[in-house]
């Protein structure tokens, strides 16, 4: 019998124990630093010309390491070994494909500081931001191995005489996992595994910007038991391999994470019917937000104020659930403000290598220069309290921004940034505040500060989002207690690490024998 779920506990880096084995683990890795890798098909390592090269944000020039890129027909392939696969792994035990999640986990947590460290030099996360995503990696593998043995076997329904009825969930197919670069360890395992221990096989298709992080979680997969042609890596353009896999006749499901752009695409993709195709793909879309936390005059300013800078300063602001609206009631807008900025001003941007670092790099060049850009066109209608902080010139860095006094229409508070920049909206009350909070096409995460009772009820009704906190931060949702996901434009609300997430990767069958 295993023992009930519990989330992973979260490393405390002031311990010297704790520090030292995160130091080793990164002088270990950095030793790896370099290395070539191939695709994964069908449980053939696959090497192809073309190449994606994975360089350091916060070390212009240091290369994390070279994988192969996916061509349409190294996609194509890939789905033909997943279909192979399939006609053994749907019929494996659905315990023994927990199982092969089980060992994963516990291979994976002895493991943990190295998986951090690949972190911190792939994608620029912070040694507490690394650890939370390769602690949640873990949760992931080990919830979803639970849920697919409480769904496995026939599960009673209402009796019916000289009847035997049963419903049973069966595996749909293959299934196509389109990983974001800002949780490359979670998201990708969480997506991938759950699909898998559901009985399907999978072709995922990592980010290009973090394609190393993905081919080192394979490899440990594999190890911990999955058979040749489960699990399929193929890292590749979008333009080439994304929409082909997308739309190909034998893709029954499409689970993604990453921009509303992209995930829009993926719907419209994956509702045509191709010649060949017998089925309606299924599609599990998580698109980003534009998530606010709203602080009251009851609320604890200081308290409020730390959870604040959590949320929008975290792994730089490029989460999607990270805090870039403050909306503040006039009666404690300049207090707010005052102690955010003043927080904001003693975070120390540099190499997340560094265990004093509070802000790594942003993931490239391009997305600095796209920040950068936003925040110059959000001077011009606003006012700028925080910018331009010191900050290494060797990588892609941006020192916390944080601008005041924007419109609730503006773009500034519209549209996500995906970077460390937090606009503060003025609010006349809380009903106010909250009309304002609702006014984005997104419903992701959200929080409220106050000590208002009846205040917080209000927002228990009418604040939309499919995460919502109170007096405590916006992002950090753990498996199985925070079932995460969101409304309207932020993607399909299937809830990553709950009770029904491995569910939509099921069919359900009715069998009835009359005696």
């Amino acid at each position: 019998m295993l023992t009930p779920y519990q989330p992973t506990p979260l490393a405390d880096f002031g311990r010297p124990e704790e520090a030292r084995r995160m130091k080793e683990a990164l002088e270990l890795v950095e030793r790896q630093l370099g290395g070539a890798y191939p695709l994964r098909i069908g449980g053939d390592d696959v090497w192809s010309e073309a190449t994606i090269v994975s360089e350091n944000p916060a070390r212009r020039g240091q290369v994390v390491g070279t994988i192969a890129s996916a061509g349409p027909e190294h996609a194509t392939a890939a789905i033909e070994a997943a279909s192979r696969a399939f006609e053994d792994w749907s019929r494996t035990e659905p315990e023994a494909r927990a199982r092969c999640l089980l060992k994963a986990a516990a291979m994976l947590r002895r493991r943990i500081h190295e998986f951090c460290a690949w972190l911190v030099y792939e994608v620029s996360k912070t040694w507490p931001e690394a650890y939370a995503e390769a602690a949640e990696a873990v949760d992931f593998m080990e919830y979803y191995a639970r849920e697919m043995m409480r769904l496995a076997g026939a599960h009673p329904v209402t009796p019916y005489p000289g009847e035997e009825n049963e419903l049973r969930y069966l595996p749909l197919g293959v299934g196509v996992v389109i990983a974001p670069w800002n949780f490359p360890l979670a998201i990708l395992c969480g997506m991938t595994t759950a699909a898998a221990v559901a009985g399907n096989t999978v072709v995922a298709k990592p980010s290009s910007s973090s394609p190393i992080v993905a081919s080192r979680l394979f490899a440990l997969l594999e190890a911990a038991g999955f058979p040749a042609g489960v699990l399929n890596l193929v890292p590749g353009p979008g333009s080439q391999v994304g929409d082909l896999l997308v739309s190909h006749p034998g893709v029954r499901f499409v689970s993604f994470t990453g921009s509303r752009e992209v995930g829009v695409r993926i719907f419209q993709l994956a509702a045509q019917v191709h010649t060949g195709q017998k089925w309606l793909k299924r599609t599990v879309l998580e698109m980003g937000g534009k998530d606010a936390i709203v602080v009251d005059a009851t609320a604890d300013i200081q308290e409020a104020a730390d959870g604040i800078i959590a949320s929008a300063y975290g792994y730089q602001g490029q989460k999607c659930s990270a805090c870039s609206r403050l909306i503040a009631v006039q009666e404690v807008y300049d207090q707010i403000v005052e102690a955010v900025v003043e927080k904001a001003r003693g975070l120390r941007v540099g190499d997340p290598a560094d265990p004093t670092t509070a802000l790594g790099a942003v993931i490239d060049d391009r997305a600095r220069a796209r920040i950068e850009a936003a925040i110059a066109e959000g001077y011009s209608a606003a006012r700028c309290v925080l910018s331009g902080g010191p900050a290494p010139d060797t990588g892609a860095f941006v020192p916390p921004t944080i601008i005041a006094d924007v419109a609730p229409g503006a773009k500034l508070a519209q549209e996500e940034i995906f970077g460390p920049v937090l606009a503060v909206i003025r609010a006349r009350d809380f009903s106010h505040a909250l009309e304002i909070a609702n006014g984005t096409e997104y419903g992701l995460t959200g929080s409220v500060y106050s000590r208002d009772r009846l205040h917080l009820e209000l927002a228990r009704r009418e604040f939309h989002v499919g995460n919502l906190y109170f007096n405590r931060k916006c992002t950090g949702a753990l498996v199985g207690v925070q079932p995460f996901g969101g409304f309207n434009m932020s993607g399909t609300d299937s809830k990553a690490g709950g009770p029904d997430y491995v569910g939509l990767l099921l069919q359900a069958k009715s069998i009835t024998e009359r005696f």
